[in-house]
């Protein structure tokens, strides 16, 4: 009931809204995005604050908060050692780090069922529901650059990170 969270290349604050609702004590929105958190701000609450920051350097002291998430936003950052050193830095010993982000799929049969639907059809819905495929393009595109499940865990531990584990869902 007394944790705070930092929700890193949090937007509009979905996670934290959650985190508070499940009895978080306060939550942290970062994100480098203004116009993201000026779209949340409307929603605020004494609980939540909204951080205009980067998360290779984060405007945090060290051993802030007891839980740090970052939500389909880790694939978009620039140098990611550079942003788990700082995710380690603002954990409080103990604290925990989760990651939710799109990898790869190891299941051959799955894996073709999902680039044919990720380079024909997303784009193409992407395209007819905002008018953008490219940014549809490029979601797929940083999808396949991100690192497999094994290498973000080789990733942590270079960070500091112990008791590293992952689930594909």
């Amino acid at each position: 009931p007394h944790q705070i969270l930092a929700d890193l290349a949090g937007g509009t604050g979905d996670i934290a809204k959650k985190f508070i609702k499940n009895g978080g004590y306060k939550a942290d929105i970062i994100d480098i995005n203004l116009q993201m958190i000026k779209n949340g701000v409307f929603n605020n609450n004494n609980k939540i604050r909204y951080i205009v920051g980067n998360c290779e350097k984060l405007p945090i002291r060290d051993n802030t908060y007891h839980r740090v998430t970052i939500a389909f936003g880790l694939r978009n950052v620039t140098y990611r050692d550079r942003a788990l050193k700082e995710i380690y830095r603002i954990l409080r010993p103990g604290g925990r780090f989760v990651c939710l982000e799109f990898s790869h799929i190891d299941n051959e049969v799955l894996k073709k069922l999902y680039d044919l639907w990720s380079f024909k059809f997303l784009p193409l819905i992407g395209e007819i529901i905002t008018k953008n495929r490219d940014a549809y393009k490029y979601l797929i595109e940083s999808i396949r650059m991100f690192p497999n499940q094994d290498e973000l865990a080789f990733l942590l531990s270079k960070a500091n990170f112990s008791r590293v584990r992952y689930k594909s869902l």
